[in-house]
């Protein structure tokens, strides 16, 4: 795609930049919604800190562009939402323990 911009005066391009800016925030807004729907309050789950390593914790609450999440050491941490992984919490789910059977 290609837009011939060379005729447009400097108030037009101010415009057309404002407008391309409005469209890209609202674009970025839209990814981290959907984002954000991934997960629930109180869904665990965890990510790759700063400093490394990978912390868990529990999701809180939605903000504008990031979630509010509780990690089990008690920080508290707004993270974009697309760095974040579910963790299956296995003591919710159906774990059946089969032991193996001894062929006759």
């Amino acid at each position: 795609m290609s837009i011939e911009i060379d005729h447009l005066s400097a108030d037009e391009l101010v415009a057309l930049n404002h407008c391309i800016v409005e469209r890209l925030k609202m674009l970025e807004s839209l990814q981290a919604h959907q984002s954000m729907m991934q997960f629930h309050p109180g869904t665990r789950v965890s990510f790759e800190s700063p400093q490394g390593g990978r912390l868990t914790g529990t999701l809180m609450k939605y903000n504008r562009k990031t979630v509010t999440l509780v990690t089990d050491n008690g920080q508290r941490w707004n993270i974009s939402p697309h760095l974040l992984s579910p963790i299956k919490d296995l003591a919710r789910s159906n774990v059946v323990d089969i032991a193996p059977q001894k062929l006759k």
